[in-house]
């Protein structure tokens, strides 16, 4: 079956690509693995320095760093499984965790791993803080043997294997023991870690990364020689994977049927990833709660859905969580469409033909909504008597604006929400991009920190449906809607979802597992 016309753009751009990443070395002979190289395309393309200290703080960053740097314990298509150590095992009159190491361990230079590398790790992060795992839960961590380590917890805490063991990469004290400032350490010796691949290239400008199999790798050689990540839009992806010009890709919806009849491999994620309106509840008239309740009803949910995604979506939930989530609560209020109501609420509280300013990423911006979306919240607000203007940024910018309370209203979009369900803590209350950095609620915020110390699931389920309802009550942020995600590959390596998310909850089909 024919499957898509290539345009002479693409095969230039890729052509490009592939001159930058390939004069990072010679090619890898075919014979020497069951794949000699696997090419990814990538719509953003660079995601940082993938260090543990350098990468972007969304999750292709953290995948990009994930190939070089290991954890303690890592997640697969079923769950846990070890990866630094052996076994594992908690201690609970001593609320502590011992693992057990492998002693064949090295890194990338030669050196073995032991278990003061840990320990140093676990020290380096509370100097240097890490953007993905709070330091404060491990009170101390020490070395009980050569390849023996103890992590005392600082206080009951539910999502630990997932929000450390699977997270926190570990760094090698002899390398790191002198680096002060980490997010600038970029010198070659920063890249060695213990994971199954080395970096051979990183091209911030175009966006390219090339990773060479460690060979001495603990779990054996990769199966797959090199990793190559290009930068190519989602919508010229289908016709490179037609024309063979890369083995895997995410891929628009409408492009599905297509790529099933061209004999390639589709696989669809779960509803892990939202589309969030993003509102400072820090200035007015955005910080009045019931402001914001008017925003939800004036905005059309299931249009945005029907429209923008062309259905391939499920409408978003006031509460955060997925309705296909298990810790998902149906009886949260939803605030059905309803503009007379938004109107005649926003005409009561004095901010009838109120300026609006909403920030959304510049067209062909993936991972952040887009101008269509955009446009028909402007349409719907604008209906209810608010006055309103789109300004459009590229993404790092936007992301900056809303860090620094810059804003009105602004589109992000962020995964993670497959996870551990102490994100929906992390994304209201902790100090980073995605997150509301809401504490108005007294009683959110307490049961929000109460949750995580909680290790009774059904306990712990039922103060996660409470949260719920409080967070859609307060709306800090409204989640639009989220997305059918799409993958197609061509079955040389058996890409899947993560159970649960790579780390705390990436949902991307890239596990280095997949590549062993």
């Amino acid at each position: 079956m024919r499957c898509f016309k290539v345009l002479k753009s693409l095969t230039f751009g890729l052509a490009l690509a592939f001159l930058a990443v390939m004069a990072a070395g010679p090619a890898v002979e075919a014979a020497d693995y069951e794949v000699a190289e696997y090419t990814i395309a990538d719509s953003t393309g660079d995601w940082g320095f993938p260090t543990p200290y350098a990468h972007y703080s969304r999750g292709p960053g953290y995948v990009r760093m994930s190939f070089v740097f290991d954890t303690l314990v890592w997640k697969d298509d079923e769950g846990y499984l070890p990866a630094l150590d052996e076994s594992w095992r908690y201690i609970e009159d001593e609320n502590a965790y011992i693992f057990d190491l492998r002693d064949d361990v090295t890194w990338h230079d030669g050196e073995k791993f032991t278990a003061e590398d840990v320990v140093f790790t676990v020290d380096y992060i509370k100097d240097h803080p890490y953007q993905w795992v709070d330091s404060g839960i491990i009170e101390k961590a020490e070395a009980t043997g050569d390849y023996s380590v103890k992590l005392y917890l600082s206080e009951p805490y539910a999502p630990f294997m997932d929000l450390v063991a699977c997270t926190l990469p570990i760094i090698p004290e002899h390398i790191w023991d002198d680096v002060s400032d980490p997010a600038s350490f970029r010198e070659d010796e920063a890249m060695v870690g213990t994971g199954p691949y080395k970096l051979l290239d990183y091209d911030k400008a175009q966006g390219t990364y090339l990773y060479e199999a460690y060979d001495a790798y603990y779990s054996g050689a990769p199966k797959v020689g090199r990793i190559i990540f290009v930068k190519m839009n989602d919508q010229t992806s289908p016709a490179a994977l037609c024309q063979e010009s890369v083995d895997a890709a995410s891929i628009p919806p409408e492009a599905v049927s297509q790529l099933e009849g061209a004999g390639l491999e589709i696989i669809e994620g779960a509803h892990d990833w939202n589309a969030k309106l993003m509102i400072n509840h820090q200035k007015e008239p955005f910080s009045d709660p019931e402001f914001r309740r008017a925003l939800a009803r004036a905005i059309d949910r299931e249009a945005l859905v029907e429209v923008t995604q062309r259905g391939q979506a499920l409408v978003g939930n006031p509460g955060l969580v997925p309705p296909d989530s298990d810790w998902y609560n149906s009886n949260v209020e939803q605030y059905e469409y309803d503009p007379d109501l938004a109107r005649e609420m926003i005409s009561n509280l004095g901010y009838e033909d109120e300026e609006v300013e909403i920030l959304v990423a510049e067209r062909g911006t993936v991972g952040w909504p887009g101008s269509r979306v955009a446009e028909l919240i402007e349409e719907q607000l604008e209906d209810v008597g608010l006055d309103v203007t789109l300004r459009s940024l590229d993404g790092a910018t936007l992301d900056t604006r809303v860090l620094e309370w810059e804003f009105d209203l602004a589109l992000l979009g962020h995964g993670g929400l497959g996870a551990d369900p102490d994100y929906l803590r992390r994304m209201t209350l902790e100090e980073t991009l995605n997150s509301a950095q809401y504490y108005e609620d007294g009683m959110l915020v307490d049961l929000l920190e109460e949750q995580r110390r909680e290790t009774d699931e059904d306990d712990r389920a039922d103060m996660i449906f409470e949260a719920q309802d409080l967070y859609a009550q307060d709306l800090p942020a409204l989640t639009l809607y989220y997305p059918n995600w799409y993958w197609a590959h061509n079955g040389e390596v058996d890409l899947y979802y993560t159970r649960g998310g790579i780390a705390i909850g990436v949902p991307i089909p890239l596990n280095k597992m997949a590549f062993l």
